[in-house]
C-alpha cells in the first residue's frame, strides 16, 4: 500500500462527523455518510458488500433517528484458507476545535510525525490500516493469504444499538466460517512497544436513591430535626471503599481469579516506566508503589469508583438548602470470574445493611443499571502466538501481553456468541488520546500496523 495513499484515505474518513453520540439529524446524515463511503471502498477492493439495516432508536424525548447500517463484507472464500473476521467501528466521539484543540478534529494535521484528528486512533485508522494490508495483497497481484470477513458499524460509541441482535442473527450464517475475530480498537501500553490485550474489566453500574419528598427544604426551618437524605448519602457512599482502594463490599473478592505464577511472570515483562507514567498521568502519588502492584490493580483485580450526586446543590455560592432526594452513582469494574447479579445481590445487601444501622426514616432504592462480563482469552491459543510473531517480523520485539481495565464489550460479546477465539491487537500509543482533545495516531504506528496485518495474515495462512 502506498503511505501517501493511506494517509489521503484517512484525511478523507477524518473529514466526516461521524459522531454518534450527540443524538441530532446532522450527525446521522454524516455517519450514514461514513458507512457508505467504507462500503464503496471495500467494493473496490473487491469484497461481496451488504449493508445491513439496523432501524431506527427511540430516543428518551420521544424523537427517533435512523441507526447507521452495519457493513458486513467478505473477501475470498476458499475452503483451503482459514478466514478471520476484522471487527471495527467508524462512528467517533464529539470534538470541538473550542473545548481544547490545537488543530481543527475533523481535517487531519501532521506535526512531527503525529496525524491529529477525531477518529485517527479510535477508530478509524486500524479499520484503514487492515483495509490497507489487504490492498497491499491486491496491489502485488497476490491471493490472500486468508479469507477475510469484516464487520463495521457506526454506533459503537453510543453503546452499539442492535448490534448484539444482527450477531446473534448472523451467527450460522455470516460467522459461520469464521475462525478468528481480531478487534483492533485499543492502545499499547507504550509510547514504542507494541502489545497483545488479552482480557478486559467488566463495569457494573449502580445509582442509590435517598428521598425524604420530591422538594428541598430550607435549612433555618427544617435543620436539625429531619434525617437529611444528603447526610444518608454520604455515608452510604463512604461506606464502599476505603483510603488504600480496598472495597469495603463483604464477599466482593471472593470469586476473583487467584493469582498465577506465570501471570506474575506476564506482569514482570511488561515495560512501563513508573515515573514517566505517573509525570503523564499528573498524579502526586499512586496507591501502589511497584509496576506489578499498578498494573494487577488496573486490570485484574476490582475497583469501585464513585461518580457523582445527582440533586445536591453544585453551584458555585452559599445556598443553604436540603436537598429533599439525592441519587449517588458509583460503578465497578469486574474481573474473571465476578458474575454481575451477584455483585448486584452483595451491592445491595451491603447498602441495606449500612442504611438500617442509621435508623433513617428516608426511603432508598438501589439500581443497578449497566452490568457487563469481563473478558478473558487463553494467551496461547493459536491466533494469539500467530499474533506475537507477526510483531516479532515487524517490530522485532516481542509485545507486552497487556489487559485493558476498562470495558470492551464487543469482544466478550462475540466470544459469547459466535464462540471463536477474539484477539485484540491494538497499533496506537499510549498517548495517543482516544476520547480526549488532540486525539492522534502516530504516522509510524499507521504504517508498522498496517505492515503489522499484513503479516499477521501470513502467519494465520500458517495454521491451515
Amino acid at each position: 500500500m502506498d503511505p501517501k495513499l493511506g494517509r489521503m484515505m484517512l484525511k478523507e474518513w477524518v473529514a466526516i462527523e461521524s459522531d454518534s453520540v450527540q443524538p441530532v439529524p446532522r450527525f446521522r446524515r454524516e455517519l450514514f455518510r461514513m458507512m457508505a463511503v467504507a462500503a464503496d471502498t471495500l467494493q473496490r477492493l473487491g469484497a461481496r458488500v451488504t449493508s445491513v439495516d439496523m432501524g431506527s432508536q427511540q430516543l428518551p424525548d420521544g424523537q427517533s433517528l435512523p441507526i447507521p447500517p452495519v457493513i458486513l463484507a467478505e473477501l475470498g472464500n476458499d475452503p483451503t484458507k482459514g478466514t478471520v473476521c476484522f471487527y471495527g467501528h467508524l462512528d467517533v466521539q464529539p470534538a470541538d476545535q473550542g473545548d481544547g484543540w490545537l488543530t481543527d478534529p475533523y481535517v487531519l494535521t501532521e506535526v512531527d510525525g503525529k496525524l491529529y484528528g477525531r477518529g485517527a486512533t479510535d477508530n478509524k485508522g486500524p479499520v484503514l490500516a487492515w483495509i490497507n494490508a489487504v490492498s497491499a495483497f491486491r496491489a502485488l497481484e497476490q491471493d490472500l493469504p486468508v479469507n477475510i470477513k469484516f464487520i463495521i458499524e457506526g454506533m459503537e460509541e453510543a453503546g452499539s444499538v442492535a448490534l448484539e441482535e444482527l450477531v446473534e442473527k448472523e451467527k450460522n450464517r455470516f460467522f459461520s466460517g469464521v475462525d478468528y475475530i481480531v478487534i483492533s480498537d485499543n492502545l499499547w501500553i507504550s509510547q514504542r512497544k507494541p502489545a497483545i490485550t488479552y482480557g478486559t474489566r467488566g463495569n457494573s453500574y449502580f445509582t442509590v436513591e435517598v428521598k425524604c419528598r420530591d422538594q428541598d427544604f430550607h435549612s433555618g426551618t427544617f435543620g436539625g430535626i429531619l434525617h437529611e437524605p444528603m447526610a444518608d448519602l454520604v455515608a452510604l457512599l463512604g461506606s464502599l471503599v476505603d483510603s488504600s482502594g480496598h472495597i469495603l463490599v463483604p464477599g466482593i473478592y471472593d470469586e476473583v481469579a487467584p493469582l498465577t505464577e506465570e501471570e506474575i511472570n506476564t506482569y514482570k515483562a511488561i515495560h512501563l516506566d513508573l515515573e514517566e507514567y505517573r509525570n503523564s498521568s499528573r498524579v502526586e502519588k499512586f496507591l501502589f508503589d511497584t509496576k506489578e502492584e499498578i498494573l494487577m490493580h488496573l486490570w485484574r483485580y476490582p475497583s469501585l469508583s464513585i461518580h457523582g450526586i445527582e440533586g445536591a446543590f453544585d453551584e458555585p455560592g452559599a445556598k443553604t438548602v436540603i436537598p429533599g432526594q439525592v441519587i449517588g452513582k458509583f460503578s465497578i469494574r469486574l474481573v474473571p470470574h465476578m458474575n454481575v447479579s451477584v455483585v448486584e445481590k452483595q451491592v445491595t445487601r451491603h447498602l441495606e445493611d449500612v442504611f438500617s444501622t442509621r435508623n433513617s426514616s428516608n426511603k432508598m432504592v438501589v439500581s443497578m443499571t449497566l452490568g457487563l462480563h469481563p473478558w478473558i482469552a487463553n494467551i496461547n491459543d493459536t491466533q494469539y502466538l500467530a499474533a506475537k510473531r507477526a510483531i516479532r517480523t515487524v517490530f522485532g520485539t516481542e509485545p507486552d501481553m497487556i489487559r485493558d481495565g476498562s470495558t470492551i464489550p464487543i469482544a466478550k460479546m462475540f466470544q459469547e456468541i459466535v464462540h471463536k477465539s477474539v484477539v485484540l491487537i491494538p497499533l496506537g500509543a499510549v498517548d495517543d488520546g482516544e476520547h480526549s482533545q488532540n486525539e492522534k495516531i502516530n504516522r509510524w504506528n499507521y504504517i508498522e500496523g498496517t505492515k503489522l496485518f499484513a503479516a499477521f495474515f501470513l502467519e494465520m495462512a500458517q495454521l491451515h
